[in-house]
């Protein structure tokens, strides 16, 4: 493994364990040549699945996308973004473990709405106004009719 500092390409790993949901190994490492220490991770290598865009365009999934819009949806707002990672996680490996191969930006999207309606309603609102493209205040105004009554239903 290259050192980030000195870029060595000699290290000893000094610590592995497995992360929190058991989806790959954190391994702390030691440079040979600078003795620096650095953190890599080994995950499982996965069949790349294409998200379907809305103008039917295809390209390949990314975590840190999906992770980058709830962060700006979420900015100001009291949530950590250890919850905004483990949500990403929850994400991905949904989509893994359905097999398919292909995935709509709309069902991606959904997705992220779900979980982040149980997490922060003013991020869900947030990400839906970007996602959902509301066109003027009436459309807006009906996404938080929806929210008001499903919380009524709480």
């Amino acid at each position: 493994m290259k050192c980030p500092f000195c870029g060595f390409l000699d290290s000893k790993v000094i610590d592995s364990r497995p992360t929190d949901d058991s989806t790959s190994i954190r391994r702390r490492r030691e440079c040979i040549k600078c003795g620096k220490r650095f953190t890599t991770y080994e995950k499982v290598e996965q069949v790349p699945i294409l998200v379907i865009k809305k103008d039917l365009s295809r390209e390949t999934y990314d975590r840190d996308k999906v992770l980058k819009g709830m962060i700006k949806a979420c900015e100001k707002r009291p949530v950590p973004i250890k919850k905004l990672e483990e949500i990403a996680d929850e994400i991905e490996r949904e989509i893994y473990n359905s097999y398919e191969k292909e995935i709509t930006s709309t069902e991606i999207g959904e997705m992220v709405m779900e979980k982040l309606k149980n997490v922060d309603e003013v991020a869900y609102v947030r990400f839906a106004s970007v996602y959902r493209q509301f066109k003027d205040i009436n459309t807006f105004m009906d996404e938080l009719k929806k929210l008001l009554n499903d919380n009524e239903k709480k």
